[in-house]
């Protein structure tokens, strides 16, 4: 069976077909706040039961206990805070109990009911959740940039902010159906936000082979300068596992969500996400979330350790890389060789030879993949 949600029950905050018309009657004269487009797909996220047991923004309480204990008021882990920023001139004739509407670009996305509006110090929150204030950290940078106060609060969504990945979209209530009908009762979750390598084919397969199904949930959103274009990371996966998975053995559905390059507090949070949508196991690699040197390599791994009440089960990997004398993928609990023997899969190798219009060897990754990238003038963000 697939895991329980987080909380034990998956939150449903998405506003009923009968109770739309009363709605949009009732929002006409309330309050409204402009959000961005990455706190309004939190709010999808919340609806959805995503973030499940969230059914709004933070409230002061389980903010502070995130950022101290990595858990909400109530014990339940949770790493990342949820919050939603506002400027102080948009809270004027707000207060706590009142009802406001969250827009983005011009369209209602959530009804909000205001329990908390609370300041924050940015350089807490970054210390805490990134364990650093330079703002060279595209995380901390976010942070120091927010508006000063904080609003706490259930919501009920309205509408979603467009979305031009709807083929590849699964909610969790529909996973959690799709994985009973496939007969799965043992699910490994796979993160990524890039395009597949033979590493990461290597992981996915060795942890499918202690498992019913492969869930692949790349994140689709706001990522920074140089990682692969959300409609590449997608496309290379769809031809990877047309080509060298069993069928019905492996799912492809995107995340809508921002990397936050939080690493170890990020990876439980990726768990947790991965846990709601139904699956029973968490794939762990070396530096998950990370970014720069700000991580030891296996913190997010090391970090799970504080979790034993997590419900889901992580699956580590060490480092990984092609042996010429193995003749095949390895990685170093196996392998006894070293040096110009191996051939680590580089991502960052393999983006620059690609910007240099080379193509990457085949031990390092599948041809039909290469050539799906390489079909794309501009794979990368910019």
């Amino acid at each position: 069976m697939p895991a329980k949600p987080h909380g034990g029950k998956l939150v449903n905050r998405v506003i009923s077909k009968e109770k739309r018309k009363e709605v949009l009657k009732e929002i006409e004269g309330l309050p409204k706040i402009n959000i961005s487009k990455e706190i309004a797909i939190d709010a999808e996220n919340i609806a959805h039961g995503i973030f499940s047991p969230l059914d709004g923004f933070m409230n002061y309480n389980d903010y502070y206990s995130v950022l101290e204990n990595m858990r909400l008021e109530n014990d339940l882990p949770w790493t990342i805070p949820i919050v939603l920023d506002v400027h102080e001139d948009s809270l004027r004739g707000i207060k706590e109990g009142d009802a406001v509407v969250l827009m983005h670009n011009n369209l209602p996305i959530a009804l909000m009911d205001v329990e908390d509006i609370y300041t924050f110090n940015k350089k807490e929150y970054a210390e805490k959740v990134f364990k650093t204030t330079d703002p060279d950290h595209p995380g901390v940078l976010k942070v120091l940039e927010m508006d000063d106060r904080l609003l706490g609060g259930k919501i009920e969504l309205i509408n979603s902010v467009e979305n031009p990945f709807e083929s590849y979209t699964l909610r969790p209530v529909e996973t959690r159906i799709l994985f009973k009908e496939l007969g799965w009762k043992t699910i490994v979750g796979f993160q990524t936000r890039n395009v597949p390598h033979l590493g990461h084919e290597y992981v996915q397969k060795t942890a499918l082979t202690f498992v019913d199904g492969l869930f692949i949930n790349p994140i689709v959103g706001k990522k920074k300068r140089g990682d692969f274009r959300d409609e590449v990371v997608l496309k290379a996966y769809e031809i990877l596992i047309e080509k060298y998975y069993l069928k019905d053995r492996a799912v492809l559905s995107i995340l809508r969500a921002e990397m936050r390059y939080a690493g170890p507090r990020e990876a439980v949070f990726h768990a947790i996400i991965r846990k709601n949508f139904g699956c029973t196991h968490f794939i762990v690699g070396r530096d998950h979330a990370g970014v720069g040197n700000y991580y030891k390599p296996y913190e997010a791994q090391e970090i799970f350790d504080e979790f034993p009440d997590l419900g889901i089960t992580p699956i580590f990997f060490k480092q990984f890389y092609y042996c010429k004398k193995c003749y095949g993928y390895v990685n170093e609990g196996v392998c006894p060789h070293s040096g110009d023997d191996i051939i680590p899969p580089s991502g960052t190798k393999i983006r620059e030879m690609i910007m240099r219009g080379e193509v990457p060897p085949k031990e390092m990754m599948r041809p039909e993949v290469v050539e799906i990238i390489l079909s794309f003038e501009s794979p990368f963000v910019d």
